[in-house]
Parts: C-alpha cells; sequence; structure tokens
C-alpha cells in the first residue's frame, strides 16, 4: 500500500520538477539496462557463431590462397590447422582479442594498434595493429608449419601477402601475395608462380642469427636471397622492407619467440 501511494505521489510531481525528470530517466535507464542484457544472453549463441563461421572462411580463404598448402594439409591432417590471435605487444595469444581483425580497422583505434616511429616503420604503416592472426599446422605435439599475414607498401599500392614457415620457423615454406596493385607487367610480377617459386627454401636468418631476407637487384647469392624483377626494383624494395618489419622485433619476432618456446602450443 505505501509503495503504491509513492508511486502515485511521484506521477503527481509535475513534469518540470527534478525529482519528476531524475526518476524518469532512472527508470528509462533501467528498462533499457534490462532490455540490452536480455538481448546479449538471448543472441549471444548466435553471435558466437557467426564469429566462429568468419574465422573458419578467413581459414579457408588463406589455405585456397598459399599455393601449396592443400597438399601439406592433406599429408598432415586438416584437423591439425588452428588459427591463433596474437598480441604482438606480447607475442603471446591475445587475452581479449578484438572482434574485427581487419588491419585498417584496428588501426583506427589507438587501442588496438601502435604507432610507430620513422624508425621502426619499416614497411610504411605509421600505425601496426595490436593483434593479428596467425595459423598453425601440427602434427602431435611438432610444429609442421606457421602461417603469418603481412602487408606493407609497395612502389603504387599495399602489398598483402601470407608468408609460410616451416617448424624451424626460419625456412620458408610459401610465399603468395593476396592483394597489390603494382605496375601491371612490371611490380604485378610479384604474383607470377614463377617468381613465387623461388621462396620456398629460402630463410629468415644469415648463419649468425641476423635476419637478413630480401628482394635483391638481380640474381640471388644466399639463402635469404630473392631474386629481383626486372624493372620492379621499388616493388622489390617494398617486399623487403614488408619482411623485414613483420619478422623483426616490431611484428611477429616476439610471436616466434614464444612458438619456440613452446608457449603458444
Amino acid at each position: 500500500m505505501a509503495r503504491s501511494s509513492l508511486l502515485h505521489r511521484f506521477l503527481a510531481l509535475s513534469s518540470d520538477t527534478r525529482a519528476r525528470v531524475f526518476g524518469m530517466a532512472l527508470a528509462v535507464s533501467a528498462v533499457c539496462a534490462l532490455v540490452v542484457s536480455a538481448a546479449y544472453v538471448t543472441l549471444s549463441p548466435r553471435i558466437d557463431a557467426n564469429l566462429a563461421a568468419e574465422r573458419s572462411a578467413r581459414l579457408d580463404a588463406m589455405i585456397a590462397n598459399l599455393p601449396g598448402l592443400q597438399d601439406l594439409l592433406l599429408d598432415a591432417g586438416a584437423d591439425n590447422l588452428e588459427s591463433v590471435i596474437v598480441d604482438l605487444r606480447t607475442g603471446l595469444a591475445a587475452v581479449n582479442p578484438p572482434d574485427v581483425l581487419d588491419s585498417e580497422a584496428l588501426i583506427a583505434s589507438p587501442e588496438t594498434s601502435t604507432e610507430l616511429s620513422p624508425v621502426d616503420d619499416l614497411a610504411g604503416l605509421k600505425r601496426r595493429p595490436d593483434f593479428a592472426e596467425i595459423f598453425l599446422l601440427s602434427s602431435g605435439r611438432e610444429l609442421v608449419l606457421a602461417i603469418f599475414p603481412v602487408y606493407g607498401q609497395g612502389y603504387q599500392s599495399t602489398i598483402k601477402a601470407y608468408v609460410a614457415l616451416e617448424g624451424d620457423l626460419n625456412t620458408i615454406a610459401g610465399f603468395t601475395v593476396t592483394e597489390q596493385g603494382e605496375t601491371p607487367g612490371l611490380g604485378s610480377k610479384i604474383t607470377d608462380l614463377t617468381w613465387l617459386s623461388k621462396w620456398p627454401g629460402k630463410a629468415l636468418l644469415d648463419e649468425a642469427g641476423a635476419l637478413k631476407i630480401a628482394v635483391v637487384r638481380g640474381q640471388a647469392q644466399t639463402d635469404y636471397e630473392i631474386d629481383g624483377i626486372t624493372g620492379a626494383t621499388r616493388t622489390g624494395n617494398g617486399v623487403s622492407a614488408m619482411m623485414q618489419f613483420w619478422f623483426g622485433p616490431n611484428g611477429f619476432g616476439p610471436v616466434i619467440d614464444a612458438l619456440k618456446a613452446g608457449e603458444l602450443r
């Protein structure tokens, strides 16, 4: 009875009184919070399913774009391929990864990206996303293949690619370009299978352990050099810078260290 009387007195208040305005705002906030909570509980399974489907689609696209990966999967078993969202700030698996892993979306926010100094910004990114999705192919407890997404500025465009490393995390198993807008007939030859076939077997590091993988002018002379493309020196330089950045300390370097230490498997 007392509650009913209190409600009637509240409703009888003038609409421009502070008590009435505050009470209505509080009531609306409570109802909105209840609706949002109910919607989250109801839609959460669907959201999780959509995220899983999106990740599966990205995995399928990556497999389709990397020449020779299908054969490796058939040999080792496709069930052994898993995706891991890593935090590039720590090199470890992300604790609270973002739902969207698009690099442009990540670098749009300072909360999910890191500003690079001119000295560190080898690939011309300006900001580096703090999260990335890598793919690991294992046989039992043994790492067979690790696949990393990389991108950077070429001569006329942003070049995006995947790099697959063998289980030693130094030998390149495959390199494939998924997006580029370089000069047709020159820089665009980075998508030719003849040039891509020069990558498998090359090494990221030299004998002293220094990161040396690079596209050179002319013919390669060492195990960490890739033949250049005639007339496309700047595109080759862009690919070299991209590799130097992403497999260095500001890219996947800490992730590779964690993989070698068994902290991601």
